[in-house]
């Protein structure tokens, strides 16, 4: 049985958003920053992903019998504002940014979608499937390293600064929205500060990935 409380509805709404901006935005990059065609190419394949996972929401919470666009309003300048202050500088930086940023992101989309119903959980987990990003930017930025490891201290510091940007906008989405941040507490009372941890703790995990420091 489908779940059409006000947290669903906010979880898929902020999902949404996400998902679009992440389609304009690697789209953007890629013309931007890409060094080759085939890196160009292959961020257009990740963008196309993102927008097909938009449409799969956007026609979800019409299924719902909630307006998409009304649904996404309350998180755009949440996000927005992320994003212009995570803009990246330069090709490796928009790799760690598609890498670290946005894993961090979508964990916090999979902490909430933990409460929901079957049928809301399964559409989530459709959109958050990784889709080849974080090997494309392990890859690269190993690749990269590895002809210039001085750029590893440039990229920590990047990824803390971007990390520690994107926990202070979902402590304000949770915390504006109440039945969002309802999704985010576990049945047995846990409260949203080990959520939290849990985000950090795998966010240290796809930096050594990366083969970069967390830094404290």
């Amino acid at each position: 049985m489908s779940d059409s409380r006000p947290g669903v509805a906010d979880l898929l709404g902020v999902l949404a958003y996400a998902e679009l901006t992440a389609f304009l935005r690697l789209a953007e990059e890629a013309a931007r920053h890409a060094p080759t065609l085939t890196d160009r190419a292959a961020l257009g394949d990740l963008a196309a992903a993102e927008y097909a996972h938009f449409r799969l929401l956007r026609d979800r919470l019409a299924s719902l019998g909630v307006d998409p666009e009304e649904a996404m309003a309350p998180f755009v300048d949440a996000l927005d504002g992320w994003h212009e202050r995570t803009t990246p500088n330069d090709w490796l930086e928009a790799l760690v940014k598609a890498y670290v940023g946005t894993g961090i992101a979508l964990d916090f989309y999979r902490e909430a979608a933990a409460h929901v119903d079957a049928e809301t959980r399964s559409l989530v987990e459709e959109v958050l499937a990784d889709e080849g990003r974080c090997q494309f930017a392990v890859d690269r930025v190993g690749a990269a390293l590895e002809e210039d490891p001085k750029a590893a201290g440039r990229l920590a510091l990047w990824a803390r600064r971007m990390v520690g940007e994107a926990l202070s906008q979902a402590r304000r989405v949770a915390e504006a929205r109440p039945e969002l941040a309802v999704l985010l507490v576990s049945a047995d009372g846990e409260d949203v500060t080990r959520m939290f941890n849990r985000l950090t703790e795998a966010h240290g995990r796809r930096m050594a990935a990366l083969g970069l420091t967390p830094g404290p």
